[in-house]
């Protein structure tokens, strides 16, 4: 930031998650250049307040309207601004701010997003299912409003920093890269056995529950395609993944002459945080520096789609309509869900999927126009997996 500059204005969305915790600790490094606007959270109404005296927030909403009763309490005397509910949530998403993070979790995030996208704003997009569940809709918002989006999954900013915007004509293909996950090595009789825990046991990333799960049936980079399908508007031919077990390259871009650009950097989430926080400029962050002579080697391979049918599943998606790709990310929440609480085997997890698209596909799915359409479909994928699961209807077909 030039001296003299003022202060940058942020709102964050799902602001006591791992990513708007890391996103507030590069800003607490950062006080002369960021202010922070709006802080809002699901239902920990403590942490929120915290966060929001700590970083004096202007706002701080819950979603939970039952929760705000606590997180007045709390921010009594403050003059910190409170507000619950989700029509809340939406008007902290449309506040004017130089930049918003959004990072709800889960479908919760769409309307939020969606929104701050319509108010043309500069969005740093943390949140799968605006891309997944609603990536056409959501860009052709975003475009049509002026809204500007910056990825800040690592996979989808290291394509950001290598692609060359202004000639896509000249980009032959993007490649994003996969750990691999906890089962890279495992055969398809190890697997069938697998238990949470296992999956749960990351080599590399320290995530959440649900993005480990999806680690460890590749699922995660199966909705990053689609995701970068979106982003990049690029066609279903043209994207791939690869596995690679150091994840220090993240991804890469290959072009017509034959150059390939790749983004390198040790797996810490604040690298892609930062960059979104100061682009177009480049922001001092305290992560350990990549080492290449420490490294020795990096290693690459073509992921088994035998093995991880779930990945087969989600390219399958980025060739069909819309909707599909709705159902494939909600159907794979509800089996995720039932593998953490053992209900369903690992392998099951693809299997319920697969069922639920196939079911998709006899009602005839199409595309998703509105919010009202994703939310809807979101839901029927959900009842429709929740039965498989339950054992209380039937395959398609």
């Amino acid at each position: 930031m030039p001296p003299g500059s003022a202060p940058e204005t942020i709102s964050i969305l799902g602001a006591t998650g791992s990513i708007g915790l890391s996103t507030l600790d590069l800003i607490g490094r950062n006080p002369d250049r960021f202010e922070v606007e709006a802080l809002t959270a699901n239902a920990n109404a403590t942490a929120l307040a915290e966060l929001a005296i700590r970083f004096r927030a202007r706002l701080a909403v819950v979603a939970d309207p039952a929760a705000y009763g606590e997180l007045k309490a709390a921010l009594a005397g403050t003059g910190i601004e409170v507000a619950a509910g989700p029509s809340a949530v939406q008007e902290a998403a449309v506040r004017p701010v130089s930049r918003l993070m959004a990072a709800i979790v889960g479908a919760a995030g769409l309307a939020p997003t969606l929104a701050a996208a319509r108010s043309g704003a500069t969005i740093l997009l943390a949140n799968k299912e605006c891309l997944v569940s609603a990536g056409r809709l959501f860009m052709d918002t975003a475009r049509r409003h002026r809204a500007r989006v910056i990825p800040v999954d690592s996979e989808h900013c290291a394509i950001f920093q290598a692609l060359d915007s202004n000639r896509p004509e000249a980009v032959e293909s993007v490649t994003i890269t996969a750990s691999g996950g906890p089962f890279r090595t495992w055969s398809v009789e190890q697997m069938a056995r697998a238990r949470p825990e296992d999956a749960l046991r990351h080599p590399v990333w320290s995530m959440g529950a649900k993005i480990s799960i999806d680690s460890a049936t590749l699922m995660n980079k199966g909705l990053e395609l689609i995701e970068a399908r979106h982003l990049f508007d690029l066609e279903p031919e043209r994207l791939s993944v690869v596995v690679h077990p150091e994840s220090i390259v993240h991804g890469f871009v290959t072009y017509a002459d034959g150059s390939v650009i790749a983004q390198l950097a040790l797996p810490d989430m604040r690298t892609p945080i930062a960059y979104a926080l100061a682009w177009p400029e480049r922001l001092a962050t305290p992560m350990d520096r990549l080492d290449l002579c420490s490294v020795g080697r990096l290693t690459f391979e073509s992921p088994d789609l035998q093995r991880f049918p779930a990945l087969a599943l989600a390219q399958q998606a980025l060739s069909r309509n819309d909707g599909t790709a709705t159902v494939l990310n909600a159907a794979n929440e509800i089996a995720v869900n039932a593998f953490l609480q053992r209900r369903i085997k690992f392998p099951d997890i693809a299997t319920i999927v697969d069922k639920a698209v196939s079911r998709a596909d006899t009602e005839g799915v199409g595309d998703v126009e509105s919010l009202e359409d994703a939310v809807a479909l979101d839901g029927w994928a959900r009842r429709i997996a929740g039965g498989f699961i339950s054992g209380l209807l039937t395959p398609a077909g």
